[in-house]
């Protein structure tokens, strides 16, 4: 095995080199605008949800035994249109239950469109081809504000077969783009505001205070109010125009987001996301390799012929222990930053899912300087 000295100049090395390709400008906070990291409180969307019946499917609906509420949905609708079918033998499949739910935006007003979201609650296999009818979306306080109808746009398909089947997507989902039409308005006269309160979408003491300090200059006096890591209140009273104007003025200004040491890791997919603030205390990592396979290969004894006995399986495991090249171990600086990191581990060969490993490790040992974030 090389020295550990040796191991350590070419770790340090590469990570240089490295560095050295990442532009000047890499390295520098970028401005934001306030618009992009604050909200305005009090200033949201609200979520309403509906239940309806998707028409038009190609068999691939309810089946009424195991989704009695469909036929009864259907039932009710056709006799509110005039149509009797009480009494009959009426059982479709091609007709899914369905929830509807959609966000009705700040500040929409009546006859605007919304975009919503069709999911099947029923044992319908597919809702591709349907058509939502007439569905009122409702509030949590149960009043309707939007009716949502039309055809559904579904991004996944199933294919099936006599022996087999094939599934791509959710084709039990789907989206209706500008689905529904809002009936009714959220009253909220924000023109007569005389303060408002940003919220900072990721709370932070510093990123607040510059953004206290952005608006007060841009304004040319102390409007704005640092209140918490998530909150700055900005006095409006004595801005020319009222307060659309003068948030029309704020949220185009400019700040330097204070940035948030972070990794975060998708297991599931192998995405390693490292944010430029991330540091490493000094620290040694080995890469082994290690590699048990397990064979199960089980024989069967059959009795002689014309003979007394049973067939019996005799197990049968191979168990193979492979032991490669030793893992090489190197050797971070104190304080090291990002791309000596990540350039360092790619010189040991890392994988990106090695690399999940190594820096949970790294964590562990307490030499990662950074919220580690797993999903």
């Amino acid at each position: 095995m090389m020295p550990r000295s040796f191991l350590h100049r070419t770790f340090s090395a590469l990570a240089l080199g490295a560095l050295a390709l990442v532009p000047a400008t890499a390295t520098m906070a970028a401005e934001v605008r306030i618009k992009d990291i604050a909200d305005v409180q009090g200033v949201r969307g609200n979520d309403l949800v509906g239940y309806g019946l998707v028409i038009g499917l190609n068999g691939t609906g309810d089946t009424i035994r195991n989704s009695p509420y469909t036929e009864e949905a259907l039932t009710n609708i056709l006799e509110r249109m005039g149509v009797n079918v009480q009494g009959t033998d009426f059982r479709p499949d091609n007709i899914a239950a369905v929830f509807v739910t959609a966000t009705l935006p700040p500040f929409a007003r009546e006859g605007s469109r919304i975009d919503v979201n069709v999911a099947s609650i029923g044992d319908a296999s597919s809702l591709s081809g349907g058509t939502l009818i007439m569905t009122p979306l409702n509030a949590p306080n149960g009043e309707i504000f939007a009716l949502a109808q039309g055809s559904l746009l579904i991004s996944g398909f199933e294919a099936e077969g006599d022996g087999a089947s094939l599934t791509q997507g959710v084709p039990t989902a789907g989206s209706i783009p500008n689905g529904a039409r809002v009936e009714r308005e959220i009253p909220f006269d924000f023109r007569n505001q005389k303060t408002v309160r940003l919220a900072l979408r990721s709370p932070d003491f510093t990123t607040a205070g510059r953004m206290e300090a952005s608006i007060n200059k841009a304004i040319g006096r102390n409007v704005a109010t640092l209140m918490d890591p998530g909150t700055v209140e900005v006095d409006l009273s004595s801005l020319q125009g009222n307060a659309a104007h003068a948030m029309g003025r704020i949220e185009n200004m400019t700040l330097k987001s204070a940035e948030i040491a972070r990794v975060v890791i998708d297991q599931r997919s192998g995405t390693i996301v490292l944010s430029e603030a991330v540091k490493v205390s000094s620290v040694a990592i080995a890469q082994g390799n290690l590699t048990i396979k397990i064979a199960e290969t089980p024989v069967a004894s059959q009795p002689n012929p014309f003979g007394f006995g049973e067939t019996v399986v005799l197990p049968r495991t191979n168990v193979q222990v492979q032991d490669g090249e030793p893992g090489q171990i190197g050797i971070v600086q104190e304080a090291v930053e990002l791309p000596d990191l990540v350039a360092g581990l790619n010189a040991l060969g890392v994988s990106p899912r090695e690399m999940i490993d190594i820096l949970k490790a790294i964590k562990t040992a307490g030499a990662l300087h950074a919220e580690l974030v797993l999903q």
